[in-house]
């Protein structure tokens, strides 16, 4: 049995693999919608997007988080993730670009925040393991002796 640590750990090192291969994917159809196609950035930009995004999810639900719920509920948690964090990084990369941050350490730094808040968001709400209740030691020879306390009334009154 792993620890719990050791578990986060290799979920982290899972998510940022799988991320890594995501954002390859999202290079790719983007170059072939932009430079192939000849769609407009913004478009190629999205689709590529989408399509990145939908990939990370499944291989990330499946492989990393072994989640088994609810897949529709999973992907609405996921795509509120994005409907926050895709404005913000788009707002925040025109304010650096047009201050003078080149356009690839403003991407690259988006890609870190993308990875470290999608992680965190996945970890803890979209697929948070549910606590299961322990009972103590007491409460279960507690619960044994009310079950043998039972048991005899029942034979007095026979």
């Amino acid at each position: 049995m792993q620890s719990s640590k050791t578990k986060v750990v290799l979920q982290a090192i899972k998510f940022a693999l799988f991320s890594a291969s995501a954002g390859i994917i999202q290079v790719l159809v983007d170059v072939f919608f932009n430079e192939v196609v000849h769609l407009p950035a913004q478009y190629s930009y999205l689709i590529a997007l989408v399509c990145s995004v939908l990939y990370n999810f499944t291989v990330n639900r499946k492989f990393t988080f072994k989640a088994t719920g609810n897949v529709p509920v999973a992907m609405l948690k996921v795509a509120l993730f994005y409907c926050a964090f895709t404005p913000l990084s788009t707002w925040t990369t025109k304010i650096l670009t047009t201050h003078g941050v080149h356009k690839y350490i403003v991407l690259a730094g988006t890609m870190i925040c993308n990875l470290v808040l999608e992680f965190l968001y996945c970890k803890f709400f979209v697929y948070r393991e549910k606590k299961k209740p322990q009972n103590s030691q007491s409460e279960q020879s507690q619960s044994t002796d009310d079950k043998s306390c039972n048991s005899n009334d029942e034979d007095k009154s026979a």
